[in-house]
């Protein structure tokens, strides 16, 4: 009959087994059957694959050409000697922002000097920058930027012309010692800043606009749908972060009902972040569907087997729950373990009369680590005093997680002079180990009680006096060992 009922719950195990690894390995394999079948559509439908690297590499020949334009007028020796040469002769400067802007195609050509606050334009001197003008708030701005930024990029009215918007390279300009003298840079039509985003679009086949760190959308084309923002725009309000605090990203959003795919790349020159966007396509709305489908029948068949588990196997719950006797934290013995096992060995103990030692072992000032670390720091001390417990009790006795931060060591066949030097070394190991937490020492000490059994005692008897000589140990300053006579 045994024989039987064994022969049966390996079969039903062998069952349950076949049909959950089949049900997940079917459903595996068709998520990536179509997952495959799909990207490959996805490449044929498009031609080429885009990435963020592809158009960051039209960017560097056409957006980031500005800069460049920029940064040679700032370091260009002509400029700085002019400026510190008290700016006479005012006309060489603008005929060579005149050049500079005929030369490029730039829309504006500037320079303000930091002694005489002159705005010099193309066209000529067209004002002096004031400390209290909202206008000129631009120009102090650049000035106090950090060292090691040189240039901002940012999107303003024309100063010579309010009805056109110009995308501004404003670059700091340094005599050659090294100090602040004025500010300089080139301007970039909005309108041709976008038709390049749509000549982005139209060649790759996908949405492209730019933001800059605070998530604000700066360009973009005609056919832009989105918010203002990316704290503003559906289905991306709670990637906004993620996307402005990462170099790159890539992640999927749903909006107007589908899923978009998006990419993102910081250009650093520019100070913006590119974000490439794709809409789901047919194959990709076939592969949704299909994993939808998947994990509807994963939890068809989870439920099933769950169903038959516990109708087969709830019986023996009961009994399995009796069975455990491990703290889940430690991995050392709880409380129930250790009733089972002191009531065996105190019997034992006392008619063959052999010694038997309790040691009850409680962490000092353990509040003040949970306190200064948390908790889980808490809980990493914890596990390392009763690995170092186990470690010196190895297979002579029993510990036990007592509660908390308290620990009980059982030891039959130790005396209270073997159980104090096993005591003493312990607290010791202790006191000399520390635990490294990011990139922080945690270290602690322990107080240890010790009693050994006398004749005729009873249970409660011998845990109440090791209890009583740890606290005395707590007492008496901490981090010592203190026996019960």
């Amino acid at each position: 009959m045994g024989s039987t009922v064994w022969s049966d719950k390996r079969k039903f195990t062998w069952i349950l087994s076949i049909l959950l690894l089949g049900a997940f390995v079917l459903t595996s394999a068709i998520s990536y059957q179509v997952a495959h079948e799909s990207l490959r559509e996805q490449i044929a439908d498009n031609a080429l694959p885009l990435t963020s690297d592809n158009i960051y590499s039209e960017i560097q020949q056409d957006l980031l050409r500005p800069i460049f334009i920029s940064s040679l007028m700032a370091h260009d020796t002509f400029v700085r000697d002019w400026t510190l040469n008290q700016e006479q002769e005012p006309e060489q400067l603008i005929r060579y922002l005149k050049e500079i802007q005929d030369k490029y195609d730039t829309v504006t050509s500037f320079f303000i000097s930091e002694k005489s606050r002159n705005y010099y334009h193309s066209s000529g001197v067209l004002k002096q920058i004031a400390d209290a003008s909202p206008d000129d708030a631009w120009y102090f701005r650049v000035r106090s930027l950090p060292a090691d930024e040189l240039y901002e990029v940012n999107i303003d009215p024309d100063s010579a012309d309010k009805s056109r918007t110009v995308v501004y390279v404003n670059y700091k300009v340094f005599d050659f010692e090294g100090n602040f003298i004025g500010v300089t840079g080139v301007g970039l039509a909005v309108d041709k800043v976008k038709e390049l985003v749509e000549l982005y679009q139209q060649r790759y086949n996908r949405r492209v606009y730019f933001v800059d760190r605070e998530g604000k959308v700066t360009l973009h084309g005609a056919q832009y749908e989105g918010g203002q923002s990316l704290q503003g725009t559906e289905g991306l309000t709670k990637y906004a972060t993620r996307i402005l605090t990462s170099p790159s990203a890539s992640l999927t959003y749903q909006q107007q009902g589908k899923t978009v795919y998006l990419n993102s790349r910081l250009v650093s020159e520019f100070k913006w972040y590119l974000i490439v966007e794709q809409f789901e396509v047919e194959s990709e709305q076939k592969l949704m569907n299909t994993f939808w489908f998947n994990i509807m029948l994963s939890v068809a068949v989870t439920i099933i087997i769950i169903v038959i588990a516990n109708l087969t196997l709830g019986r023996y719950q009961r009994r399995l729950e009796l069975m455990a006797s491990t703290d889940k934290l430690t991995g050392a013995a709880n409380r129930q373990a250790f009733d089972a096992t002191y009531t065996r060995l105190l019997q034992k103990c006392q008619a063959n009369q052999q010694p038997l030692s309790i040691v009850l072992v409680d962490i000092d000032h353990f509040k003040a680590v949970n306190d200064s670390h948390g908790h889980n720091v808490g809980d990493l001390v914890i596990q390392s005093i009763s690995h170092a417990l186990m470690d010196a009790v190895a297979e002579q006795g029993l510990v036990c997680r007592w509660g908390g931060e308290e620990f009980l060591l059982l030891l039959p066949e130790f005396d209270l002079a073997k159980s104090n030097q096993l005591a003493e070394q312990i607290r010791n190991n202790v006191a000399q180990r520390s635990i490294r937490v990011n990139g922080s020492e945690v270290r602690v000490t322990i107080s240890i009680g010790v009693a050994s059994l006398r004749d005729e005692e009873q249970r409660d008897q011998l845990l109440n006096r090791a209890d009583t000589a740890l606290y005395q140990a707590k007492e008496l300053g901490r981090n010592q060992v203190v026996l019960s006579h």
